[in-house]
């Protein structure tokens, strides 16, 4: 059990001292998830030294979780995916949490189809698959753990600008809800910030988005216009009307803020789902800011997290693919052996 604790608190001071020096690194969200997982092992290997009555109850919630647990996400999620079709559209972004409730029945089936067939060769592909599987899991569990707390962490109220990051518009014009959502909480982070700054250091607020082959004007235009019709000083917004995607949305934000105010540090802001990766990719872009996250709908959660992830896991391809195929490989070998 010590030694559980005493790698856990190791792992605990790595993230704290990951948080400090940048928050925005996906290797916070793994040093977290490692702290958690061995504080459970050592708790779990200490058992039986709990009081009388506290193991046992420990036990039985634990079994209830492992068996009923993945069937209760994968009806969750399945339930999500209808509702995410009907209510959003039948585009492949949208069929990710119906697809990943699905894969979890298909691999509990698959599970029990090695205990009835006792077969050995099936029963390493199947392990090969859970340890894969488990792999990502544990990631996926660290990002949205992560991604969580990142959320909830102070604004820091010596930024001299609030970008607003951009999306699509209806009707090629009309800002839509998803990013009206985005431009209030852009203009509340403004406010904050500028209780607190001098005359001659007000922020600016800088909507970011180009124009789309179906849109009639750049979504940069499109968000000032939104906030201006609603009394937002026209004095205080910038336009970035060049980018089309969220690296663009930082790299040319940046260079506004660079021509204006060499070292300026900002406020992003974005739908919370995305908050984490977009501070992803603002450290990668080198642009000095945290990312806040605007208020989405929770029938849209599950699919975006998941899609999120993707992006995630793919951005460190070459770690990820890595470990997957030598878990594939190990796999291969042993099969090879139980034939």
């Amino acid at each position: 059990m010590i030694a559980f604790v005493v790698v856990a608190a190791v792992f605990a001071l790595l993230f704290l001292a990951g948080v400090l020096r940048d928050r925005r690194r996906f290797s916070n969200a793994v040093y977290l998830g490692l702290a958690v997982s061995f504080l459970g092992l050592g708790l779990l290997a200490g058992i039986d030294e709990a009081p009388h009555g506290v193991g046992e109850t420990v036990m039985i919630v634990a079994v209830l979780v492992l068996s009923l647990g993945p069937v209760a996400l994968a009806v969750l999620l399945c339930a999500n995916g209808v509702k995410m079709v009907r209510k959003e559209g039948r585009s492949p972004a949208n069929l990710l949490s119906l697809l990943a409730g699905l894969g979890i029945f298909g691999v509990m089936i698959l599970t029990v189809a090695v205990f009835a067939t006792r077969s050995p060769r099936l029963g390493v592909v199947v392990g090969t698959l859970l340890m894969i599987l488990g792999y990502v899991s544990f990631l996926f569990l660290c990002f949205v753990g992560y991604a969580f707390l990142y959320g909830r962490m102070r604004i820091r109220r010596d930024a001299d600008y609030v970008v607003v990051l951009g999306s699509g518009l209806i009707g090629g014009r009309r800002v839509p809800p998803l990013l009206a959502s985005r431009l209030e909480r852009g203009r509340e982070v403004y406010d904050k910030l500028a209780e607190r700054r001098e005359v001659d250091r007000v922020p600016v607020l800088i909507t970011s988005g180009g124009q789309g082959p179906d849109e009639e004007l750049p979504e940069s235009h499109a968000m000032a216009d939104y906030l201006v019709e609603r009394g937002f000083p026209a004095d205080r917004v910038q336009r970035e009307d060049r980018s089309r995607t969220t690296e663009e949305n930082m790299l040319f934000s940046k260079a506004l803020m660079e021509a204006e105010r060499p070292g300026a540090e900002c406020v992003i802001v974005t739908n919370n789902f995305h908050a984490f990766r977009a501070a992803l990719m603002a450290r990668k872009a080198g642009v000095k800011g945290q990312v806040v996250g605007s208020p989405t709908a929770a029938y849209f959660w599950p699919s975006a997290t998941i899609r999120e992830f993707a992006a995630v896991f793919l951005e460190y391809k070459a770690v990820n693919l890595g470990i997957c195929a030598g878990l594939t490989v190990l796999g291969a070998l042993a099969l090879a052996f139980a034939a």
